[in-house]
């Protein structure tokens, strides 16, 4: 059974050199070297630095193309039309499955087509040379986004071109996007990612990781998304991580993204270690957008909203072209700006919403009973903790792809359009919070005039994609 240990300076050695093996370049770099490129790079291009230095919400986007000067010059567009304060690197679906071949054969017929073949940067393939130029030729700070369960090599070479926040982990990179890997399987994984981040951190050379907060995106009570990101975070910091994004995904419901994002604030302060600097990030809305780009503007502007009361670190933009696929660079600009508006607009205003603060405690409470029940599940042990609770339901996702997750819960929304959990399965909640989600689910149905079922979950889902009324 996975143990959550530090990996001793040979292990990570060995683990190492086999990652490089599957390196399709010949520009691996040693790491001393590696090293030296890091502190070549200028402040404002440190991305722990820019962002747990910050005196205000940071902006940024997603954003990732296949060809090498495209992507230079879409991230330059963000910084200079969309006054981006961070900026993403995201990377194409092969890369994600470890298909570096597939992938050079996209890269190949972009390049030949002048049309994106790919749906992000293939980071791997462009390899370590290609992964500086980026990192010298961009304007601010840049993060490898992703969604890659077996994310070793990827971390490798972005690390070693210079990259240094690195987004996943081994539960949120796992359990919402595949159904391949078990969960012990990709905790390995992501022990050698952390700590090859935690290798660089002992070098003076402060790596970022940011789990994914949003998860499957679709209506995740915050209790488990939280309980999922503190869990990461603290197995990071065992490897030696001394910077963690917590993140958030924006369900809609005012109060409660408000509650949730300062409930995670404050469990972030108390699960992990006093030498980790803990940030958040709140993630614009996941699920299905408006087609309408006006619509879609007013999903992303409530975004704003929610990050100008709430106070993330940062924020995930999205933009009004999110229901068509990849955004135009015009899109992503849009999204920026209109969100920054609003930051603008209510930077100096002081409001005060009814309910966030007894919704904050329930939401702590319920965390808190989570990562009890995790612990316990392993004796004392995160890792084998965590692997044990999915299996026995004890923590649990809505939707998941992946057989390691019961997959025993149904998210819905209550009469004030807050989630709540439908189904609880076994998740390793007290009764009395048990009570709280039926008994607003309940009230929902009699002002509804309907029974409680599955009906109000796909309703839920499809909410801001219907047409309106």
């Amino acid at each position: 059974m996975v143990r959550d240990v530090l990996l001793t300076e040979a292990e990570l050695d060995r683990i190492h050199r086999g990652v490089w093996d599957r390196y399709p370049g010949n520009d691996r770099p040693g790491f001393q070297e590696t090293v030296e490129f890091h502190e070549s790079l200028p402040p404002e291009k440190r991305f722990a630095e820019v962002l747990e230095g910050a005196d205000r919400v940071l902006t940024q986007p997603r954003a990732g193309v296949p060809c090498l000067d495209d992507q230079i010059e879409l991230l330059n567009t963000l910084v200079r039309e969309g006054h981006a304060d961070l900026l993403p690197t995201t990377i194409d679906s092969y890369t994600r499955d470890n298909a570096y071949g597939e992938a050079c054969k996209g890269l190949r017929r972009s390049r030949e087509s002048g049309t994106d073949e790919l749906n992000g940067f293939p980071a791997v393939n462009h390899g370590v040379d290609g992964c500086r130029r980026l990192i010298e030729a961009t304007d601010a700070p840049v993060q490898v986004r992703h969604g890659t369960p077996d994310a070793r090599l990827l971390a490798a070479v972005t690390l070693a071109g210079g990259f240094q926040s690195f987004e996943g982990g081994p539960i949120t990179y796992n359990l919402p996007y595949t159904s391949k890997y078990d969960l012990a399987e990709t905790i390995e994984y992501w022990q050698y990612v952390d700590r090859l981040a935690g290798a660089y951190t002992d070098h003076g050379v402060r790596i970022n990781r940011e789990p994914f907060g949003p998860l499957t995106g679709t209506l995740v009570p915050p209790s488990l998304s939280i309980a999922v990101c503190l869990i990461e975070g603290l197995l990071a910091a065992t490897q030696g991580v001394r910077s963690i994004t917590l993140g958030y995904g924006q369900v809609g419901n005012l109060v409660q993204d408000v509650a949730a994002i300062r409930a995670m604030k404050r469990l972030g302060k108390e699960y992990l270690p006093p030498d980790v600097t803990v940030t958040t990030v709140l993630h614009q809305w996941m699920g299905g957008f408006p087609p309408d780009e006006a619509r879609a503007q007013g999903v992303i502007c409530l975004g704003g909203v929610t990050a100008a009361i709430a106070e993330p670190d940062k924020v995930i933009t999205k933009s009004p072209q999110e229901a068509r696929g990849v955004p135009t660079a015009a899109a992503n600009v849009a999204g920026l700006q209109a969100t920054d508006q609003v930051l603008e607009m209510l930077i100096e205003q002081s409001v005060s919403l009814d309910g966030v603060d007894r919704e904050r405690e329930l939401i702590e409470r319920s965390v808190r009973s989570l990562m009890d029940a995790v612990i316990d599940a392993g004796d004392g042990d995160l890792a084998t903790g965590t692997v044990r609770a999915f299996e026995r339901g004890l923590l649990d996702v809505p939707f998941p792809p992946s057989k390691a997750a019961a997959g025993d819960v149904l998210p819905a929304r209550d009469d004030d359009g807050r989630v709540r959990l439908l189904k609880i399965g076994d998740l390793a909640l007290p009764d009395d919070i048990v009570e709280i989600h039926q008994a607003r689910l309940q009230d929902r149905a009699a002002t509804e005039g309907r029974d409680l079922s599955f009906r109000m979950v796909a309703d839920d889902v499809s909410a801001l994609t219907s047409s309106p009324r």
